[in-house]
C-alpha cells in the first residue's frame, strides 16, 4: 500500500508540478500549497481541530514528503469546484488534489 501511495504520488506530482517553475517555487518555499476538497468525507476534511484528514490529503503529504523530505510541509487550500481550475492556473496553489475528472 505505501509503495502505491508513493508511486501515485509521484505520478500526481509529474502531472500536478508540470510547470518547470512551480517546482522550484515549492522548494524555495518550503510548503506545498495544496488545493483540496472543500469538506468531502474520506478525500479531504477537517477536524474540529483543523487537522486534515483523507485520500487526498495523504497525497498531498505524500507530494510534500517527497519534494520536500517533510509530510507535514503543506498547505491546504479548500477550493470549490468553480475555483479549482483558477486557484492552480493563478498559482494561489501548487498542485491540485481533490475530486477532478477528465472531460
Amino acid at each position: 500500500m505505501k509503495r502505491l501511495l508513493k508511486i501515485s504520488a509521484a505520478a500526481a506530482l509529474i502531472v500536478g508540478l508540470a510547470n518547470a517553475g512551480t517546482l522550484d517555487d515549492v522548494k524555495k518555499a518550503g510548503v506545498l500549497k495544496c488545493g483540496v476538497s472543500t469538506g468531502l468525507p474520506g478525500f479531504a476534511e477537517a477536524d474540529s481541530k483543523g487537522t486534515w484528514r483523507g485520500l487526498d490529503v495523504d497525497y498531498c503529504r505524500a507530494m510534500a514528503a517527497t519534494v520536500l523530505g517533510d509530510a507535514t510541509k503543506v498547505k491546504y487550500v479548500p477550493l470549490t469546484a468553480k475555483e479549482r481550475f483558477t486557484a492552480l492556473q493563478s498559482g494561489e496553489i501548487d498542485v491540485l488534489s481533490r475530486n477532478t475528472t477528465w472531460t
